[in-house]
């Protein structure tokens, strides 16, 4: 099996990869940026560096907070947040669907396990 990673360098002002993606994706589904962290393996303070960087990379923030309380507090993917993951995800498959073939013709010429 072989795998096309994407990511996206913006130069000074930032990047966004496969972790940043999976992040954004774990916080519609938690609604929490620590439970998303979490989810991932990574300490709230990580969690929310990436988030930060994120939005401050972008004119529009990816990710909204409310702020703790009775009722608790939460984030949610803004939708630019949710157009991100989209574009990123349609990007990730047209990359990985125009190198298949290559991709395929290197996997032949890889080392046999144990070699």
């Amino acid at each position: 099996m072989n795998r096309l990673t994407l990511r996206i360098d913006f130069g000074d002002q930032g990047a966004v990869g496969p972790g940043k993606i999976r992040l954004l994706e774990a916080i519609a589904e938690h609604h929490s940026i620590s439970a998303a962290g979490r989810a991932m393996g990574m300490s709230y303070r990580r969690a929310w560096q990436l988030v930060d960087a994120l939005n401050q990379t972008f004119a529009q923030p990816s990710v909204t907070t409310q702020v703790g309380g009775g009722g608790g507090g939460g984030a949610a993917l803004t939708e630019f947040g949710q157009e991100l993951v989209a574009a990123y995800r349609a990007m990730e498959k047209a990359a990985a669907e125009a190198t298949a073939d290559i991709r395929a013709g290197l996997v032949g010429r890889l080392r046999p396990p144990g070699a």
